[in-house]
């Protein structure tokens, strides 16, 4: 029993690795791939969520309800502006899942700057290197073209989406099952998407629609609902530093698995900056203040 729960952040990490592959298969439109994606993942959660004796769903506040509804709005920008970002010529899995990735560097800013809380020698470190590579992936990115690097900026402005999902959730998480939590937030996160992608014209799938449809159904599955299930449910059991740990498991697994089912190679400096970026994040997350539960909120996401 004991190792169950560093088996299933392990299992969790591969599962969510496979996101940013599934998007680049996908030949639809990113608002589009948004949209069936969490609206799958809500149908999957409405069971459980809905079919509860305890009916604990019912007995959440409207000011909690509310809050979960600017969440959910949140991480629909988050979405749509990270898939956006795969979907742009010359961005690598490698690149867009780093930048996207980089909200624990953002969290630490936000929470010294905006939140008047004071941050560790080891977290500012970590900001200092994370940045560090951010900057290295975009000089090395606009030597490509103008063109990826305002994909790279779509990555990074869902990382900033993710920091704030990040923020807004955390006491939200506290008062809320995860389970009432990830379907409130994911429908509503669907709902804006929808008026999004109805307005763009971009609500019907591209290509083979079956093969469209099971993509779509696999993200629901493996990174949105396995990846972050077993995630969410190993982080009672496993220490902080195992979970800082895997923050960074997603790009380093995302990345690998675009060498070998993409042919996906990144340059020698989006490489050194990624590196960096890696480092920074990890350094960030584990200072963060110590604690399983403090990151928790964090793997709702990709």
């Amino acid at each position: 029993m004991a190792s169950r729960p560093y088996a299933a952040v392990a299992l969790a990490v591969v599962s969510v690795s496979f996101s940013s592959i599934f998007i680049v298969w996908s030949a639809s439109d990113a608002l589009t791939i948004a949209v069936y994606r969490l609206a799958m993942a809500t149908a999957i959660l409405a069971p459980f969520a809905l079919a509860r004796r305890d009916a604990a769903l019912w007995r959440i506040s409207r000011r909690d309800a509310l809050l979960m509804l600017l969440v959910g709005a949140v991480l629909a920008a988050h979405f749509g502006l990270w898939v956006t970002s795969l979907k742009v010529q010359g961005v690598t899995v490698a690149s867009s899942t780093i930048l996207v990735t980089s909200h624990p560097l953002l969290v630490g800013v936000l929470s010294h700057f905006v939140l008047r809380e004071r941050i560790s020698s080891r977290a500012a470190l970590g900001i200092v290197l994370g940045f560090s590579g951010v900057v290295a992936i975009a000089l090395a990115d606009l030597g490509v073209s103008g063109e990826t690097l305002l994909g790279d900026v779509f990555a990074f402005l869902g990382g900033v989406g993710a920091g704030f999902y990040f923020l807004l959730g955390r006491r939200i998480r506290q008062r809320v099952a995860l389970v009432d939590y990830a379907f409130v937030v994911y429908g509503s996160a669907t709902a804006f998407l929808f008026v999004a992608a109805a307005i763009a014209g971009d609500l019907a799938p591209r290509g083979d629609l079956p093969r469209e449809l099971l993509l779509f159904l696999g993200m629901a599955f493996i990174p949105q609902i396995g990846g972050h299930t077993l995630y969410n449910w190993s982080l009672r059991w496993v220490p902080a530093p195992v979970v800082s740990l895997s923050l960074v498991g997603e790009p380093i697994g995302s990345s690998l698995l675009a060498w070998v089912l993409l042919s996906q190679v990144p340059s020698p400096a989006v490489g050194l900056g990624g590196a960096l970026a890696l480092a920074g994040i990890y350094l960030a997350a584990s200072a963060e203040g110590g604690g399983v539960r403090t990151v928790e909120a964090t793997r709702d996401i990709e």
